[in-house]
């Protein structure tokens, strides 16, 4: 979070091959040294070194791909890279414990990682194409303007800025359910008559599974919805992640109910309201790519990184928590199933009771924020097609002054399409 500012700075000035192949060495080094720490203290420096080398290259490769695709393609492409976060994510659940497991230890789950991080270094050094900034568009010429001008006009940006926020909250949801999602369903399952002996690590990945599985199918449906409704709808791409958002809210929260009654439905309603939460990834990062200019992409993927952390994943699995603290000194044992119960075991179920409503309530707050993000969304879909026009216009050198005076209705976005043609030119 706090070092995505300064790679974004740099990679919209300097090589972005050498940018990231450091960025992904020092993730799988400090990944690799992270698992032989023996204090805490250095535990956690390894692991925040990590989040440097993240910076370095989520700022930086989805604009390689918009300098080498345009349109549909760069969409069908960036379905494909943003594939990587969620079934990522799901194998991470499954690796990392089934490794964990066999090697008897938790080292081993960050033992693997690095390996495919060396092959990654060696594909970006030696195979991967850095193209010129603008490429894909036919615009090799842009010069640079200075960082403050690039944070001002992303600031005045719109839809860019809207589209953040609502991002950011489909950031700080996917992060309270990486953290508390197997926990929350490990406590709901064990209030059921006959599963009190079940396990973290069968949750983990059952849940790890599932995770996978609706980023195989939410981000690249995304992708095609996005597709074929912009068109004749330019405005369908934030729609489809405000409608996302607003389908899965509901959704999650159904899931949250049913988990102490029926684990087969708790299950399928999370697969189905994660797959409506990963329609977002791909398009939130096509909406930065088409209504930011070339030159400054690098630096709005930062920005947006920044506030999505902040904002977002970073505090949320912590403010959970806190929240649910809270309501443990406020609830009281609840009458419980006791069928099935050996008398020694009804108060420890009074008492995972209270633990799991308290949770529960916690993570009502995802809800809310999801119905606030699609909002948020809403709000986008206001302005991008005016964003759109403006970056195109800022970048085209076939369309004269008059031009840009006619093809917008508001004084406003004239202002913006002229400054940002002449800051580049």
């Amino acid at each position: 979070m706090v070092f995505a500012p300064l790679f974004g700075y740099l990679g919209d000035r300097y090589s972005r091959r050498g940018i990231m192949a450091f960025g992904v060495f020092l993730w799988g080094l400090t990944t690799l040294l992270g698992s032989f720490m023996q204090s805490y203290n250095w535990f956690l420096l390894m692991r925040a070194l990590v989040g440097i080398g993240e910076a370095s290259y989520s700022t930086i490769a989805p604009t390689i791909i918009s300098d080498l695709f345009v349109k549909d393609l760069r969409s069908k492409m960036l379905a494909l890279f943003y594939f990587a976060i969620p079934v990522g994510s799901g194998l991470g659940y499954i690796v990392g414990s089934e490794t964990a497991h066999f090697g008897g230890s938790w080292h081993w789950g960050l033992r693997v990682t690095p390996i495919l991080g060396a092959i990654a270094v060696l594909l970006i050094l030696f195979v991967m194409v850095d193209p010129e900034r603008g490429q894909a568009e036919g615009h090799t010429e842009l010069h640079h303007t200075d960082y403050a001008t690039d944070i001002k006009d992303l600031v005045n940006n719109r839809s860019f800025m809207w589209s953040t926020f609502g991002f950011t909250c489909v950031a700080f949801v996917a992060g309270a359910l990486s953290w508390w999602g197997p926990i929350f369903i490990l406590n709901g399952m064990q209030l059921q008559p006959g599963k009190e002996n079940m396990k973290l690590a069968d949750v983990s990945l059952t849940f790890g599974i599932i995770t996978m599985l609706s980023g195989v199918v939410g981000v690249p449906l995304g992708a095609t919805l996005a597709q074929k409704l912009r068109v004749n709808y330019p405005r369908a791409d934030p729609l489809i992640c405000a409608v996302g958002l607003l389908i899965s809210a509901p959704l999650l929260f159904a899931a949250s109910i049913t988990v102490t009654s029926n684990a087969i439905l708790c299950y399928t309603l999370i697969f189905l309201g994660e797959v409506a939460l990963n329609l977002n990834w791909s398009i939130v990062a096509d909406i930065l790519l088409y209504v930011v200019v070339p030159t400054r992409r690098s630096t709005a993927e930062a920005f947006q990184i920044l506030l999505s952390h902040a904002l977002g994943d970073a505090g949320s699995p912590y403010l959970i928590g806190l929240m649910s603290e809270y309501f443990k000194t406020i609830l009281v044992p609840a009458d419980v199933d006791v069928s099935g119960l050996t008398a020694e075991n009804v108060t420890a179920a009074a008492d995972l009771s209270v633990k799991f409503h308290s949770l529960q309530y916690a993570l009502f707050t995802t809800n809310f924020v999801e119905i606030i993000g699609g909002l948020f969304f809403l709000l986008t879909a206001l302005y991008i097609v005016a964003d759109k026009r403006s970056a195109d216009l800022a970048t085209s050198d076939d369309m004269p002054e008059q031009g840009i005076t006619n093809i917008f209705a508001d004084e406003e976005s004239v202002t913006t399409a002229h400054q940002r043609r002449n800051n580049l030119s």
